[in-house]
């Protein structure tokens, strides 16, 4: 049985902390490129993982809901801090730094996709627990990439959904009259 619970956690966990730690650099190092070095000051863009680990959204909530025997598992990394009044063009370079982590999952899924032809080459033992790392893989990162994408704030669609909207400078033309004012009655 622990052999079992040693195999289920190498073949989730690596895939996990790969997806999410890539996923977080990107945002940073995108930023970086485009200006905003608060990340790259700080160490955050960082392939190690423990740069990303929020003690409650990437241990605790996950560990609960695994006791609990939840139908989901949910968690949660540090957001990568971005200052993006320091960005080149901040509404533009907004999306895009928002843009680079669902977009790093997805290359992510797609290398580990392409990787399963190493499959063949190792020993069956070997090879079973490099195709369920693999096959983790990409499932975990298109999940992720999807669902970051979902345009809800504070989610990476939402940055991106607010960087894609025509923003008005003035909530109403000057010749309206807002519908919540009534008028004057003569």
């Amino acid at each position: 049985m622990s052999g079992n619970v040693i195999y289920l956690a190498t073949i989730w966990a690596i895939p996990v902390i790969i997806a999410i730690t890539f996923h977080e650099a990107a945002h940073g190092f995108v930023a970086h490129l485009l200006g905003d070095d608060t990340a790259w000051r700080l160490g955050r863009v960082s392939f190690n993982p423990a740069k990303h680990i929020d003690p409650f959204g990437t241990i605790l909530l996950p560990g609960i809901l695994l006791l609990l025997r939840a139908p989901f598992l949910f968690g949660y990394a540090k957001p990568v801090p971005v200052n993006f009044q320091k960005l080149q063009s901040p509404r533009r370079d907004m999306v895009l730094v928002a843009a680079a982590g669902p977009a790093m999952n997805i290359i992510l899924a797609v290398l580990a996709a392409l990787a399963f032809h190493l499959v063949g080459y190792l020993p069956v033992t070997s090879a079973r627990w490099l195709a369920d790392n693999l096959r983790n893989a990409l499932i975990l990162n298109v999940v992720l990439a999807v669902f970051n994408l979902f345009p809800l704030p504070p989610l990476d669609g939402g940055r991106i959904l607010v960087g894609i909207l025509k923003r008005r400078r003035d909530p109403l033309p000057r010749h309206a009259t807002p519908h919540w004012t009534s008028h004057p009655r003569a």
